[in-house]
């Protein structure tokens, strides 16, 4: 027998039916979309993850201190991790926030050795180390995963600036090796990304400074490649700023050119709608929509206060790291 549906109840019901569902609620700092690289396809986790699979090294573009990028890079880390166990690789965890000389200190307090202010204070933390890459050092200590400190030493790297590449050349030999041994310093895509970030300056001037800049590309794919050479078979998950991933031009171009079997995923952090629009260069394999910071200036003056005393902390005296 049919049931009839009471003569008020079918009204209710068609405006149920047409009763719009109700919108999201806003997003948060902590939000993050991820997007198909090439048409902005919405992905989750896993399929992001599943993405990369076949990758050697993935690239984690970040804009630093950004919530919801140290976020995705936290459930990034867990669930590459989870997939690397089943895949039978180990995966290995890559950092542009410690420096080759901080290395020791690194894994002294990955193997319980020292305590945490001694990693912050001797390992020359950054200052936000607490709040956006405490997680991920932390799960690597219990989950028993190397850490690799692949960048360069700042004050070294300073004074390629200030010096230009061929002061390496002077540097001990204990020193000199914590730099790659190889700059790139061709008129390449990445240089001329990066002068056309420049807005002042000098020729030789500008030439020393990106000299400095691809001291750090160049260090950590280095550091990188080193590793996999000794290492086969594992794979290696890296974070660093976003103008070093973005495009491909940075630490995927050096690590082409010393090891271009190796097959490098990028993840890229973009502000603004997923719309297709791709950053200039490799189209990224994932791209991660997040909504901006704050604006950091919001006049000249500003700007100008803050860059003057950043170029004066910068000023040093580079004749103290030639001594043995």
């Amino acid at each position: 027998m049919t049931r009839r549906l009471p003569l008020l109840a079918l009204p209710l019901l068609l405006a149920a039916c047409a009763t719009p569902p109700q919108s999201q609620p806003p997003q948060t700092l902590y939000h993050y979309q991820l997007g198909e690289g090439t048409d902005d396809r919405p992905l989750s986790l896993a399929q992001a993850v599943d993405k990369v699979r076949d990758a050697d090294i993935v690239l984690v573009g970040e804009l630093h201190s950004h919530p919801a990028v140290h976020l995705l890079q936290a459930n990034l880390l867990a669930e590459l991790a989870e997939q690397s166990r089943q895949d039978g690789r180990g995966l290995v965890l890559s950092m542009e926030q410690f420096s080759r000389a901080d290395q020791s200190t690194l894994d002294a307090y990955l193997a319980g050795r020292i305590g945490e202010a001694a990693l912050i204070r001797d390992g020359n933390a950054w200052p936000n180390y607490p709040s956006d890459y405490r997680p991920l050092v932390e799960f690597a200590k219990a989950q028993q995963l190397t850490v690799i400190a692949a960048n360069a030493p700042k004050p070294l790297v300073s004074c390629v600036g200030q010096e230009g590449p061929e002061w390496l050349d002077k540097l001990p030999a204990s020193r000199r090796s914590q730099l790659a041994r190889e700059l790139t310093l061709g008129d390449d895509g990445y240089r001329q990304k990066f002068m056309a970030s420049l807005h002042h300056g000098d020729a030789d001037g500008n030439a020393r400074r990106f000299a400095a800049q691809t001291s750090w590309d160049d260090t950590m794919a280095e550091s990188m490649v080193d590793y996999l050479k000794q290492h086969p078979g594992r794979r290696i998950m890296h974070i660093a700023g976003n103008f070093h991933v973005e495009g491909g031009l940075g630490i995927a171009s050096r690590i082409a050119s010393r090891n271009p079997a190796l097959r490098v995923a990028l993840v890229v952090p973009e502000t603004g709608s997923l719309d297709g629009k791709a950053a200039p260069g490799r189209s990224a394999d994932v791209r991660v929509h997040i909504a901006p910071l704050p604006e950091r200036w919001l006049n000249a003056a500003e700007m100008k206060q803050d860059m003057g005393a950043l170029h004066q902390s910068r000023s040093r005296d580079c004749s103290q790291w030639l001594q043995p």
